[in-house]
């Protein structure tokens, strides 16, 4: 067994968001390893996404097709994809930590006597011979936990937590385009298509933005939102909050970021008046760039920022929001 596998997500032809993430994931631990990546699709029909996947820096992409596989269930991606994993031999599988996920993999991996390593936020490799490390979270983020494969006798699973890796970060190639048949009969599918899990309708995806200005705890009254909404839109930047923003009604509940609202990764977070929880860090740690505003010098979202005022915000905010509108006019 050798090099990484990555099966990415699809839903009626369109990528589902995490996709890509796991795909740079899986670049990044191949390179970290000394070894080759290679990535999958399944669907009835996935022939123009295969094609898609061959832009990338792969060594080569596996188009699994068969009529049964849509509509999603267990049964059908797990004789599936044991079949793609026996013919492939890789020695890690790694998945996006979707729903969808959520629901088969563990079951894959038991077809291999393996456990699911899931939500990992971090791969390591400094022991060669161990094999590579996966760090975990718990309690919502308060602990780091390190985690091995317990075997070694079979492929390693895991899937990696939404906005741990940058999908603009994968990187482009040519990979070939191995078309697989796959065998799969109705008998083996136990389980009925229903309806797909659908979260909470939303008016926004902040998942998707590449500039978010978020609230917190410090803006003091409701009526203080606009002051910070103005500097959202002098940025063009989608506006967010902590839980206790959303929790007091201040502004809905889509807008909460955090481990019990969304996980973010823009290019630019800044942080107005956020005193920086655990709960929260969880849902912006993938920022590619924090930029924080807090008139308490010992918050703990300084640790993670890579730029920090500390100051009155509500002097800073309208004057920087007065900067900004200049530098654009």
């Amino acid at each position: 067994m050798s090099g990484v596998l990555v099966v990415l997500e699809q839903r009626g032809g369109v990528w589902n968001r995490m996709s890509f993430e796991a795909l740079a994931a899986g670049q990044q631990m191949a390179a970290t390893l000394g070894t080759t990546c290679s990535a999958a699709v399944l669907g009835a029909s996935v022939g123009a996404l295969a094609q898609e996947l061959a832009g990338k820096k792969l060594e080569k992409v596996f188009a699994v097709e068969h009529a049964l596989v849509e509509p999603y269930t267990a049964d059908a991606y797990v004789t599936v994809l044991e079949q793609l994993v026996k013919q492939a031999a890789p020695a890690f599988v790694l998945f996006p930590h979707t729903y969808q996920v959520r629901d088969f993999a563990p079951a894959l991996a038991t077809r291999f006597r393996q456990v699911l390593i899931s939500d990992v936020i971090a791969i390591h490799a400094d022991d060669a011979a161990r094999g590579p490390v996966f760090v975990r979270q718990l309690l919502q983020g308060k602990l780091n936990a390190d985690y091995r494969q317990a075997s070694r006798g079979g492929p390693c699973f895991l899937s990696v937590q939404a906005g741990t890796f940058r999908a603009d970060t994968v990187e482009g190639g040519t990979a070939p385009v191995e078309a697989v048949a796959a065998q799969l009969e109705a008998a083996q599918i136990r389980n009925k298509p229903g309806e797909p899990f659908r979260e909470s309708a939303q008016t926004v995806d902040l998942s998707s933005a590449p500039v978010i200005v978020s609230v917190g705890r410090g803006i003091g009254e409701q009526e203080n939102i606009p002051l910070v909404q103005e500097l959202a839109d002098a940025l063009g930047a989608e506006l967010a909050a902590s839980r206790p923003i959303c929790d007091n009604g201040w502004l809905p509940m889509e807008r909460q970021v955090g481990s019990s609202g969304q996980t973010v990764s823009p290019k630019l977070y800044l942080a107005v008046g956020i005193s920086g929880a655990i709960q929260h860090l969880v849902g912006m740690k993938g920022s590619k760039a924090v930029i924080a505003i807090n008139k308490d010098e010992n918050a703990p979202i300084f640790e993670v920022a890579d730029f920090g005022v500390v100051g009155d915000m509500f002097e800073i905010v309208p004057e920087l929001t007065k900067a900004v509108l200049a530098a654009k006019a």
